[in-house]
């Protein structure tokens, strides 16, 4: 039996997706699954049972010896979100029930953190635990994450085998419950839909141009493998990064949607909103060392390949992963 929290979100619902391919089908979908729309990224799974977040602890004493696995993946990760005590609650207090629980119940577990603990990447973008403490996130949304990450690694009692994997920024099918936390791809795409054209960020950095700000993009059929990978291996319990490793402009992400929706360039820059601009990173880009020396060498998508599989395979069709 294998938990997944966040069960009915964009990267759980995809995880589920992923087990039912891999023929796993007793699964126990654990969320707050109070919105409609999200729960269509559950349509047509195969699962066990659906347990409500506030529930589950109660459920997981019951019934532990069955749990084979946990992927954590459940979390409020709205980065436009100032009230501190919503993520004490929900992703640092939630998490440390999880890991607590996982340790005491001996079930291996895997969580997802997040490139939002980098901030501005003054201390570059390595997973070396030692750096983690020293780490500067720009939000709420991120210090969450990062004082998760940092109080794991302060832990004597840990569950059999554990990862923590930093999400870059991840794109892909199953996100259209997501408005305005849904990636650039998905508003791209309804944006060239509507208008046939797209409105980018104006740099407001001497030395980048407009739409030359870079992030490290991954699909999220390529980050949902590696989560895979490391439930069948249960190798080297660690923090781990979980981006391609290669940064893109945001210009060559635009084009690529245009592209795989068979439509001609057309980009307009805006001046970034003052609420959110001294807060925006122009640089995000995974060091890769650590997943690689793990044993996953597996080569991920390009955005080229990413984008057109997303775009002619899930949205242009309405379709759910």
């Amino acid at each position: 039996m294998i938990v997944i929290t966040g069960a009915a979100g964009f990267i759980g619902s995809n995880m589920v997706a992923k087990l039912n391919m891999e023929h796993f089908l007793d699964l126990i979908l654990v969320d707050d699954f109070s919105n409609d729309l999200k729960n269509k990224n559950l349509e047509n799974k195969n699962f066990t049972e659906k347990i409500d977040r506030g529930s589950f602890f109660g459920w997981l004493a019951t019934n532990y010896k069955k749990v084979d696995f946990i992927f954590h993946l459940g979390a409020r990760t709205n980065t436009a979100e100032f009230n501190k005590e919503i993520f004490d609650k929900l992703n640092l207090g939630y998490s440390k029930q999880i890991w607590e629980a996982c340790s005491q119940y001996s079930i291996p577990l895997v969580y997802a953190s997040s490139a939002a603990t980098y901030g501005f990447g003054e201390l570059g973008y390595s997973d070396d635990h030692s750096l983690i403490g020293q780490l500067k996130p720009l939000n709420p949304y991120g210090e969450s994450k990062n004082e998760f990450d940092k109080w794991v690694l302060k832990q004597s009692n840990n569950p059999p085998f554990w990862a923590g994997l930093k999400f870059f920024n991840v794109y892909g099918p199953n996100e259209y419950h997501k408005n305005r936390m849904a990636s650039v791809i998905f508003h791209s795409y309804n944006q060239i839909k509507e208008t046939g054209e797209v409105v980018l960020f104006r740099s407001h950095k001497e030395g980048i141009a407009d739409g030359e700000q870079k992030r490290d993009f991954i699909y999220v059929k390529d980050l949902i493998d590696v989560l895979f990978f490391f439930m069948e291996t249960q190798r080297g319990s660690a923090i781990y990064n979980l981006g391609t490793g290669r940064a893109r402009t945001f210009i060559d992400l635009v084009s690529a949607v245009f592209i795989a929706m068979g439509k001609n360039v057309k980009i307009q820059f805006v001046d970034t909103p003052i609420d959110i601009r001294d807060k925006y990173q122009y640089f995000t880009q995974a060091e890769m060392r650590k997943l690689n020396d793990a044993g996953y060498n597996i080569p991920f998508s390009s955005l080229e390949q990413g984008i057109d599989d997303y775009v002619k395979h899930f949205l242009l069709q309405g379709k759910y992963m």
